[in-house]
């Protein structure tokens, strides 16, 4: 993709701050858009910030629970009087509480279901009608391939990823009139800070089922990130892409 892919374009990512969402952000800031970060880490959200205004790209940061249509509603009203518009959103916040169902608690199941899904609808619904008014917009979905497949201990984490795949999909067919194409991600695993500490064991198990024998690098999801928010992907709506080395076929 090129250096001016996405060119004067406005870009809001949820969970911006650090992993997945950095890479993102950092991408789409090398490739000519302006970065909004939310986070709930305020100190690592302007680190990128700064790190993002450092490739000559405007970046602002702010602490947002995307569960709360307030903090969310009054981030957009103050990236709108910046940026006058926001033409991608990232719906990358997410959180984990693994257990056994049998000893998984309401309040486990509750935050999951609030950040995860909740947190993607509030966040959707609110930039969509800016989008829509502009005739105009790129949602992407950060879903998993746990939402597909499923995965012991994760009840909680799959329903979230699996409702993600059903809003992105519902959201789609509502704003396609509109000149607004909703997908979703789902990577597998992916390498992160998580997956280092795992026992060698784990991770030969791990890569066992990965076809392509190794793990996925955040770079491989930001780079379909990319694709997905650009021109050449106008005509792709709905759809839910595994970035997971054949794992699930």
């Amino acid at each position: 993709m090129c250096e001016t892919a996405l060119e004067s374009r406005v870009s809001l990512i949820t969970g911006g701050a650090r992993g997945i969402g950095k890479e993102i952000a950092m991408l789409f800031a090398k490739n000519g858009s302006d970065i909004a970060i939310c986070d709930v880490n305020l100190e690592e959200a302007e680190k990128t910030a700064k790190e993002i205004g450092d490739l000559g790209r405007q970046s602002v940061a702010f602490k947002v629970d995307v569960t709360d249509s307030g903090q969310v509603q009054a981030m957009i009203d103050k990236i709108l009087d910046k940026f006058s518009k926001i033409d991608i959103l990232i719906n990358n916040a997410g959180i984990t509480r693994d257990n056994l169902l049998l000893r998984m608690s309401e309040d486990e199941w509750d935050k999951v279901i609030a950040v995860n899904l909740k947190g993607t609808f509030v966040c959707t619904k609110l930039v969509s009608k800016v989008m829509i008014k502009q005739r105009y917009g790129r949602i992407i979905n950060l879903a998993s391939i746990i939402g597909i497949m499923g995965n012991a201990g994760q009840a909680n984490y799959a329903a979230s990823k699996a409702g993600i795949i059903g809003l992105t999909k519902s959201v789609a067919k509502e704003l396609a009139s509109r000149n607004v194409c909703v997908n979703a991600i789902a990577p597998g695993f992916i390498k992160t800070d998580m997956t280092a500490k795992l026992s060698e064991d784990v991770q030969k198990k791990m890569l066992s089922a990965i076809p392509l024998a190794r793990l996925g690098e955040a770079k491989d999801v930001a780079d379909l990130a990319l694709f997905l928010s650009s021109e050449s992907s106008s005509y792709i709506t709905g759809q839910v892409i595994q970035v997971d080395g054949g794992m699930v076929m």
